[in-house]
């Protein structure tokens, strides 16, 4: 397997996001390029990355799986600078990595054995999804912050509401001249510590997608046009007394 990359900045970038959901993963190489799929240890979120055949400048491979520690890969493309270019390889049990700029410099990763079954992609509808803009989410969610630890998603045909509440409050209100809603009426609460570090990728994005319904998972894409990340999680679920 080998794969050039002449943009290796923006898979460093995805690689930190998701080391903060897992510390290790499987990654994938066949002949549409490569993919993660992953579940964090607490079992409540999952993320979903796809980097096509069509990103790199070079791009060689099977169908090969490779076991990686995601802290130690991180660390590697970290090194990576502006107009670097990144080779990755498999080769005897290690993966390869050279950032060649104005030198070679090469790295050599140990594989590792990863037990964990294959991860699929859970097969589910939704009956709200919004469009909207990544720095107007982000503020939404950092503005929820302050205040709770969880808040609520409520869609309806003409508006979208973001609120939190605890001793003290938030909310957000957007309209159809905001966002792009395409909703029935759907509610539902999810952690905030989980939608803080999704919103990681927001400066890779150019815009997000909201997909959920009542009570369901939310599925939080980020749009990119060299790129597929998305990452699902579950709702949560307050005890009635």
């Amino acid at each position: 397997m080998l794969a050039k990359l002449n943009n290796p900045k923006l898979l460093s970038e995805v690689i930190s996001i998701i080391s903060e959901l897992v510390t290790e993963v499987k990654i994938r190489f066949d002949e549409t390029g490569l993919s993660i799929i992953a579940v964090d240890p607490a079992n409540v979120a999952m993320v979903s990355f796809k980097l096509p055949k069509e990103a790199f400048s070079e791009y060689e491979s099977g169908k090969e799986v490779l076991g990686i520690n995601l802290d130690s890969l991180k660390a590697v493309l970290r090194r990576t600078k502006s107009g670097s270019s990144l080779i990755i390889q498999n080769e005897e049990g290690v993966l390869k990595l050279n950032i060649l700029d104005k030198i070679k410099r090469s790295f050599a990763i140990a594989l590792i054995e990863i037990e964990s079954e294959d991860k699929k992609i859970p097969s589910l509808e939704f009956m709200s999804q919004i469009h909207i803009n990544p720095p107007d989410f982000c503020d939404t969610i950092d503005d929820c912050l302050v205040v709770s630890d969880s808040c609520v998603f409520i869609a309806q045909p003409d508006k979208f509401t973001v609120e939190a509440s605890g001793l003290n409050s938030a909310k957000a209100e957007f309209s159809g001249d905001e966002v792009k809603i395409i909703s029935g009426n759907s509610k539902a609460r999810y952690s905030l510590e989980y939608l803080q570090k999704f919103m990681k990728a927001s400066k890779l994005a150019n815009q997000i997608r909201i997909n959920f319904s009542s009570d369901h998972p939310l599925k939080l894409e980020f749009k990119h046009d060299k790129l597929d990340l998305y990452f699902i999680l579950a709702p949560r679920v307050e005890n009635e007394d």
